[in-house]
């Protein structure tokens, strides 16, 4: 049925979610995501347990992905899998696995940077669904949990980073701001619920002032938890009654925050394609503010489908994809980083 294609296994596991996908030709035929609920008690992802829930679950989501896929394994081509950034105990499990199975179907292994798989989850093609990627160059807005970059896009894998948060990342700042309001983890998509029928214009927060195209979110956390502090004292019930404006308040200045460095990296470069991808880029005010400065801009806009928005195996079967027809290939030698450049 498959032969002739190229298909790749991918695997996932940089933070809490395992994820496997099948890919043939660019064409994804299945994507499968298994999410941890642990985590929520905690306000936060605890590593240890995200290891642990890796181990458990990795076996039956790649057994389910390949099933989806309609494919045998000795169809597989190659097995890619995410090396990094992530939490590093987690990144071991999808390391291992993909080694293991590398070995034992005796194909390729190759390596995918995490970041460079948002990014590239923009040319995943689905049966059906017209496939309209962006052109080459462009910006992509990267947002999620651990990362806020501005990055050139010059083709499928040469990318350079030209703006980046000094210190926290919005996802972070959405998420820790959200927790002392007392919401649940995660708290990025609870804020941007409550932000719909808020007044964004209610309360002001502070915007930092930093050079070039870099961003800064701590500050803002600081000044939203002074801020809080300072009013709960003559009303401790300040947060319970303000809530749904404060969520638009602080969501309307992050979105501020990281549009103003994306028009001015717009302008700075003469580059009008115009991408946002991470899991930020699920939140809808953000991307009603990209649409309204594409509209005014004439910018060509795009965003990822939102299953490609969150960690997911897909966008690193795409990339694994890309590497696959460049040759480049890992070793059983490879270990994977917490920390790394995109």
């Amino acid at each position: 049925m498959n032969q002739g294609k190229i298909i790749i296994l991918a695997i996932e596991s940089s933070c809490d979610d395992t994820s496997a996908a099948v890919i043939a030709d660019g064409v994804i035929l299945s994507n499968v995501v298994a999410g941890q609920k642990v985590h929520e008690e905690f306000g936060g992802v605890v590593p240890e347990l995200a290891s642990r829930a890796h181990q458990q679950n990795i076996i039956p989501v790649v057994e389910t992905a390949i099933k989806r896929a309609g494919i045998q394994k000795n169809e597989i081509s190659a097995v890619a899998f995410t090396n990094g950034p992530g939490l590093l105990g987690s990144l071991l499990v999808g390391t291992s696995f993909a080694k293991g199975f590398s070995l034992a179907n005796n194909i390729p292994l190759i390596e995918v940077n995490h970041l460079k798989g948002h990014v590239l989850a923009l040319f995943i093609k689905e049966n059906g669904i017209e496939y309209n990627p962006p052109k080459f160059p462009f910006l992509c807005l990267l947002v999620s949990g651990g990362n806020s970059q501005i990055i050139m896009v010059r083709n499928y894998l040469e990318m350079e980073v030209i703006g980046q948060t000094i210190d926290d990342a919005a996802g972070e700042a959405f998420d820790k701001c959200a927790k002392v309001m007392g919401l649940p983890y995660p708290g990025g998509p609870h804020v941007d619920k409550l932000a719909k029928t808020g007044n964004p214009h209610r309360f002001v927060f502070s915007q930092p002032r930093i050079p070039d195209l870099n961003y800064s979110f701590s500050g803002l956390k600081t000044n939203f938890l002074y801020f809080l502090r300072d009013n709960l004292k003559g009303n401790e019930n300040f947060v319970q009654e303000n809530l749904a404006d404060l969520c638009a308040s602080l969501q309307f200045t992050i979105i501020e925050i990281l549009i103003n460095k994306l028009r001015k990296a717009a302008k700075q470069t003469g580059i009008n394609e115009i991408a946002v991808a991470g899991g930020v880029s699920a939140n809808s005010g953000l991307r009603e503010a990209l649409r309204e400065n594409a509209a005014k801009l004439k910018w060509n806009l795009y965003i990822p489908k939102f299953e490609y928005t969150m960690d997911n195996a897909a966008m690193i079967a795409i990339t694994g994809y890309f590497k696959y027809l460049n040759g480049e290939f890992a070793g059983q030698n490879i270990v994977p980083f917490a920390h790394t450049e995109i």
